[in-house]
């Protein structure tokens, strides 16, 4: 279920009960009108916390995780969400063609593997490295080659301080490939038994019987006799 649908099954269904509680209250216990909205606000603000924590408890069991496992992981989820967006940032600062291709691709292979993170917290494990410290390393580089190539004066030692850095981010850009590879790996392999079995399965309905049944007497008899009247 995704993260809006969750919010709307929250407040869909806190919102009856706060209108349902104030006429209560207020009518029924006749407690004022501004306690009556007081208590109503309350029970919304409960029925949302309540649902909201039902979710997590049975999204974190749904993933075979505890619910400080699936704390974690979304938190980080988050973090390198803000990540992303500040390298994307780094974008317009830099006018390189080959610059804006490495970026690119980088914050094209980091959304990947946050996407594919989301759907199977459990994944995360598999590539805690671009968590903890790949993502941070890609961050630190184009902030560092952004401020060197504003600087007024280009001398030969910044020229190759530059070079360097762009060397590292294609090298950076190989170790997320990696990551995403590490991520799918498990899909692979889901996919690679479900196309065995499918073969498999299609293999038995396509081998004919090995055991034909043998012709009995009768139908001995019977050919014998149709090539004696043809014979006539």
């Amino acid at each position: 279920m995704k993260p809006f649908e969750k919010f709307v099954i929250r407040h869909g269904v806190s919102l009856p009960i706060m209108t349902a509680v104030f006429p209560v209250l207020y009518l029924g216990a006749e407690i004022g009108i501004i306690a009556s909205g007081a208590v109503a606000a309350g029970s919304y603000i409960a029925s949302t916390s309540t649902i909201k924590q039902f979710q997590f408890s049975s999204d974190s069991k749904r993933f075979h995780m505890t619910r400080s496992e699936y704390k974690h992981v979304r938190t980080q989820l988050k973090e390198a969400k803000t990540k992303i967006k500040q390298l994307q940032g780094t974008y317009y600062r830099v006018r390189s063609i080959s610059y804006y291709k490495q970026i690119r691709e980088m914050v094209r292979l980091g959304q990947k593997i946050i996407t594919h993170v989301q759907h199977n917290p459990r994944k995360f494990y598999l590539v805690e490295p671009f968590f903890y410290s790949h993502l941070d390393s890609a961050l630190e580089l184009t902030e560092k080659y952004s401020l060197l190539v504003g600087q007024p004066v280009k001398d030969k030692e910044l020229k190759i301080a530059l070079q360097d850095t762009r060397d590292t981010l294609g090298s950076m850009i190989g170790v997320m490939e990696k990551d995403l590879k590490k991520v799918l790996s498990t899909d692979v392999e889901q996919l690679r038994m479900e196309l065995e079995y499918a073969q498999m399965t299609l293999g038995k309905q396509e081998t004919p019987p090995l055991n034909m049944p043998a012709q009995t007497d009768s139908e001995g008899d019977m050919d014998h006799d149709r090539k004696s009247i043809n014979t006539k």
